[in-house]
């Protein structure tokens, strides 16, 4: 009996990390992309994934907030990203798709800025 649950847990507890961390199909669909353009307002420099916030119209010319998710800090300081590479009030255009459950919720696909600057941000598809 022990050496069962002593099975179990041991089983469950290989399992937790595998859970944790998911592939980007588990909150997004590939089958929902969207283009959103507006500006900066936060960026999260955070494990396991950047977040990027920003704020843009919708076609009623309400402004939205939106969550965009990135790769991780590793990962973008390795494409040649920086803490300023995307500054606070940056105009930009960020493409992707969208999230399953949340409206204004994206995994990010590019990143163009302003003046048609195109920077680094990994292909999401790449990876499936």
């Amino acid at each position: 009996m022990n050496r069962t649950l002593g099975m179990i847990t041991a089983l469950l507890l290989l399992a937790a990390p595998l859970a944790a961390h998911h592939g980007w199909q588990f909150d997004y669909d590939d089958k929902k992309p969207v283009t959103v353009k507006g500006t900066v307002t936060k960026i999260e420099w955070t494990n396991p994934h950047i977040h990027v916030y920003l704020d843009a119209k919708d076609a009623q010319g309400v402004i939205r907030s939106w969550n965009f998710e990135m790769a991780s800090p590793l990962a973008l300081e390795r494409g040649g990203w920086s803490r300023r590479s995307l500054p606070i009030g940056a105009e930009v255009t960020i493409g992707g798709y969208g999230g399953k459950s949340i409206t204004e919720r994206a995994i990010v696909g590019s990143i163009t800025m302003a003046d048609g600057k195109q920077l680094f941000v990994g292909d999401p598809k790449s990876n499936q």
